[in-house]
């Protein structure tokens, strides 16, 4: 049984802050803060460029892959890390586009994260491709014999509409196509089961329920039966078979390790490694078990409390990922108005807002005071201040 209390006590969480934004970025670990300066005192300062070797900096993506694995339903070996999510799934859906070289369609939805579509956008334009996009539930039966890649994000990031993984896969390969799973809102927070599911290829970032630190690197996944035979667009030299015989021509290397591109982000890497040591004695099961408690009760609790609010996502638990959002015309000044009482959520044009709920660090108290919270701000009318209205860059 996982100690939820115990994963609590893991992060610096600020006093006098309820924090349902860790589908954006998660808190800090504890163990990161002192994990960087170790490194960075002890590896980058004393070994210098022989920290690629004494320190390990150079299996890193690999070791840190392992270890990410295990949440999302993948075998060793099978994960690595780097680069953005952008780039993963340009690599990603790239390399299964080549693998369905008759076809040109590459299928997704309009609740999936425009960042995916505009990189699909891009893609198809530049291999002579379609992108086409359907509704969420749409999508079962838009899958045909045009389509080369079904590139979905399992859970939806406005509404937190999850998708059905093995049944829109299975639909996929009764039709011919492949998979491109995108998992930023899954990883982490949900049971994903990417060889239950017989995915073909997932990507994914480590800055939200993985708390891996604003700009944390992404990972990718490629089912083992394709890892040999991908070859996807962007080459790196960190993806060749032997970086440093400096070959003018490109060779892949086995398996997953193709995947990577550039250098990797040491620095980064360390915070996130600390930060996933808190998931040593997580149960994925009991994970998703208390997401569904948590995500429930605030259910329950603000439509009890604030009528004025309408839920914007599947009210069936099953088809849910770990965040719940909810409707009002003055979204943006609502939610701004909970910030400044502690409570931290965020918004998405064009009404939403929207919380995620994180079982390592938030609880069912957590949720009755946000409720209260909320509650007050709607029937005082408080949000409706002019410091509220306004716009900030990041929402």
């Amino acid at each position: 049984m996982t100690d939820f209390d115990k994963t609590k006590q893991a992060f610096h969480l600020p006093q006098g802050v309820t924090y349902l934004d860790g589908n954006s970025l998660g808190p800090m670990p504890k163990a990161a803060k002192a994990r960087v300066a170790n490194m960075m005192a002890d590896e980058w300062s004393e070994m210098l460029i022989t920290g690629w070797n004494k320190a390990g900096w150079y299996v890193q993506p690999r070791k840190v892959g392992d270890r990410i694995a295990r949440l999302i339903g993948a075998g060793p070996g099978q994960v690595v890390m780097g680069d953005t999510l952008s780039i993963k799934v340009f690599q990603a859906v790239s390399a299964a586009r080549a693998m369905r070289p008759q076809r040109r369609v590459i299928l997704s939805d309009s609740g999936n994260f425009p960042s995916d579509l505009y990189v699909a956008e891009g893609l198809a334009r530049a291999v002579d491709a379609e992108l086409r996009v359907v509704a969420p539930e749409e999508v079962a039966g838009a899958i045909d014999d045009t389509v080369a890649v079904l590139m979905i994000t399992e859970v939806d990031y406005r509404t937190g509409r999850r998708h059905d993984m093995k049944a829109l896969t299975q639909t996929a390969h009764t039709a011919g196509a492949l998979t491109v799973w995108d998992l930023a809102h899954s990883a982490g927070a949900v049971d994903v089961d990417l060889l239950g599911c017989d995915a073909d290829f997932a990507v994914g970032c480590t800055y939200k329920y993985l708390n891996g630190g604003p700009g944390a690197p992404a990972f990718i996944w490629t089912h083992p039966r394709h890892a040999d035979a991908a070859q996807p667009i962007l080459q790196g030299w960190m993806g060749h078979r032997a970086p440093f015989a400096f070959d003018q021509s490109y060779q892949p290397a086995p398996g997953v390790e193709r995947m990577r591109v550039g250098t990797p982000p040491v620095i980064a890497l360390t915070a996130l490694d600390a930060a996933l040591d808190v998931w040593d004695d997580v149960s994925m099961p009991d994970l998703r078990a208390r997401s569904i408690e948590l995500t429930q009760a605030f259910i329950a609790g603000v439509e009890e409390h604030c009528p004025d609010l309408v839920l914007n996502s599947p009210r069936d638990p099953a088809k849910r990922g770990s965040q719940v959002s909810f409707r009002h015309p003055q979204g943006y000044a609502v939610m701004q108005a909970l910030i400044a009482q502690g409570v931290i959520g965020d918004f998405r044009a064009p009404d939403v807002l929207r919380f995620g709920f994180a079982p390592l660090y938030v609880d069912l108290d957590d949720v009755a005071h946000a409720v209260q919270i909320m509650a007050m701000i709607l029937k005082d009318k408080s949000w409706d201040r002019e410091e509220f209205h306004e716009r900030a860059s990041v929402t």
